[in-house]
């Protein structure tokens, strides 16, 4: 069977001819072997690459797909609509109705994206002859398309990173605060429906902040991630570890039917974390101290439970730290005190509430004055004097400790200025001296501007520092401390026999006193194994050189033992209470005119 292009021609060819030639889609008809009998100029400039609309007449779309193959050989992905519309063409007479196709191809170098309808051509019997085509452009669309949801995609993603972000610790991935308290809640819901007992751990690492501030916060952060990794290791896949911040953790436990479950856990966590820690070339240790609460007897919801752990926390760090300790009710109103204390403190720095007394030391022989200790006192608008057996230990909890002892010495530099040049004589002025000043970069420069500001000779000046803190990390206390010695400040140990002291270290640490703590005077000399320590301190000072000053002396049958036993310097109620600078000159002056008298 033949067809020819005078069946398209019956009607008005020529006005078919202009309007189609001039068409911007592209118009084709072919035969049912896919031969090309009629092309318009659109599809011979946009798609064939045919010099005219003559060309393609007679040829078919494997030829075209030919031809475009190898002008591109040297390009082995190049893909032509030769090979798509054919297949396409088959398509349409095989299933013998009119379809729509997506086609994409190599043109001129560039990807083209067709959109095409295509339906079978019928003679006057209804026998299929052929097919026509129409074919548009859509390239641009599919581009706009494309960028649409490449943009939706990043958008999606970016939503995610930013709800991950929202939810989760970024240096280890943990759930932070917020998911932490979506989860107990829902753990909660499960327990209360089902009666079940949980267990929340509060977790702070002991001492951290040393760490960031000695090796820096890279190291601190390698330490995070390591401790991390070891805690998760021990809990079960169904528990919850959580970073709040900083270096405080929560555990979930959802399952504590077990009646030794937590404490196994508990014991697991610590001997894990009680490992040394090696990131780069330090080998680090770290404690942690727990606070432990039990759904629902110690909350029955998630913030009393976070809460009430936080204050068993901290009931751990005040029984010596790296241990753990289970909520009892009694600490909620310690903790809102210690809270309530802490920030009252804050703003006593600001209001300058903060007052400095002085103790008079006595050297027994002579009853004359040889110095004097400067105290921290709080002078609070409505709780009056506080005490700094409430405040101290809060300022050294909360890291407020250096900038106390550091007004404490600005206030006690410029009263001892004032009795230096009245001529007072007030000997030499000792003051409590914090680890963690020392292990602060800038306190050496800090107290020599302070000294050079009141004109303060060093020799005048001592430090006392506990046995205690001496002995956390005594290789870098020596150091810290012969730093200070060197400036010709006196260095005492105060506290003197209630810590673990090595003589080894004794020896080494550059002091020139040691200060007999005063639960070794109170029962003196009644109890046998106080006047035997008090005894063996002051020999043990004599041996090595040392001078040794007793604390809390406030009866004669004390100051008698101490004087028949080699101590003659002493610091008491017996000769004076904490005064304050009015009264302490008072007391200097006093003591000038006991010794005028004597003359």
């Amino acid at each position: 069977m033949t067809f020819e292009l005078s069946d398209l021609k019956e009607h008005n060819s020529e006005l078919l001819n202009l309007l189609t030639q001039h068409l911007p889609d592209m118009l084709w008809v072919k035969d049912v072997e896919g031969t090309y009998i009629y092309a318009n100029k659109a599809l011979c400039e946009g798609l064939l690459m045919a010099k005219d609309t003559e060309e393609p007449i007679g040829k078919n779309d494997v030829y075209f797909a030919l031809r475009e193959r190898e002008a591109h050989k040297h390009q082995p992905n190049w893909h032509t609509f030769g090979e798509l519309c054919f297949n396409s063409d088959i398509d349409v007479i095989k299933n013998n109705k009119a379809m729509k196709f997506e086609e994409y191809g190599n043109v001129k170098g560039k990807l083209m994206y067709l959109e095409v309808y295509k339906a079978p051509f019928y003679d006057k019997e209804g026998n299929i002859i052929g097919t026509v085509g129409a074919g548009r452009d859509i390239t641009q669309m599919k581009k706009s398309q494309f960028d649409l949801e490449k943009s939706l995609l990043t958008l999606d993603e970016q939503r995610k990173q930013l709800e991950y972000q929202a939810n989760h610790d970024v240096l280890t991935g943990l759930p932070n605060r917020v998911l932490f308290m979506d989860r107990l809640k829902q753990v909660l819901n499960v327990a209360q429906k089902y009666d079940e007992e949980i267990a929340v751990l509060f977790i702070d690492l002991d001492h951290f902040k040393e760490i960031n501030d000695s090796l820096g916060h890279d190291i601190g952060d390698q330490v995070l991630v390591e401790f991390t990794k070891r805690v998760e290791a021990k809990i079960e896949i169904t528990d919850t570890l959580s970073r709040l911040g900083g270096d405080e953790f929560c555990v979930i436990l959802s399952d504590i039917s077990e009646p030794d479950y937590i404490s196994n856990i508990i014991s697991e966590i610590m001997s894990v974390v009680k490992e040394s820690f090696v990131i780069g070339n330090n080998t680090l240790y770290i404690g942690m101290s727990i606070g432990i609460v039990i759904y629902p007897h110690d909350g029955e919801d998630a913030h009393a439970l976070l809460k009430n752990a936080d204050a068993a926390m901290y009931k751990a760090k005040e029984n010596g730290r790296n241990r753990y300790c289970f909520y009892d009710e009694n600490m909620t109103a310690k903790a809102y005190e210690r809270v309530f204390l802490e920030t009252e403190l804050r703003k006593a720095f600001i209001k300058d509430e903060l007052i400095v007394y002085f103790q008079p030391q006595i050297d027994m022989r002579t009853d004359k004055l040889v110095g004097m200790e400067a105290l921290a006192r709080w002078q609070h608008p409505t709780m009056g004097l506080i005490s700094p057996i409430r405040f101290i230990p809060l300022a050294e909890l909360s890291g407020m400790i250096v900038e106390l002892d550091r007004i404490v010495m600005q206030k006690a530099l410029s009263q001892f200025a004032k009795w230096e040049a009245k001529g007072l004589c007030p000997g030499r002025l000792s003051m409590n001296l914090a680890m963690k000043q020392i292990e602060e970069n800038d306190f050496i420069a800090f107290i020599k501007q302070l000294a050079l500001k009141e004109n303060i000779a060093y020799e005048l000046l001592g430090f006392e520092v506990t046995e205690s803190q001496i002995m956390k990390n005594p290789k870098d206390s020596i150091e810290a401390l012969q730093k200070i010695n060197d400036l010709g400040i006196c260095l005492s140990v105060d506290d003197f026999g209630t810590g673990y002291s090595s003589l080894a270290y004794l020896k080494r640490l550059p002091i020139k006193k040691l200060k007999i703590d005063k639960s070794f005077i109170d029962n003196l000399p009644h109890d046998a194994e106080d006047a035997a320590i008090s005894k063996t301190i002051i020999s043990l000072a004599a041996n090595l050189n040392l001078k040794v000053i007793a604390e809390g002396v406030e009866t004669q049958e004390q100051k008698i033992f101490l004087y028949e036993n080699g101590c003659y310097f002493v610091q008491g109620y017996i000769y004076s209470q904490p005064l304050t600078p009015e009264a302490m000159e008072a007391f200097l002056i006093e003591k000038i005119n006991m010794e005028i008298s004597k003359i």
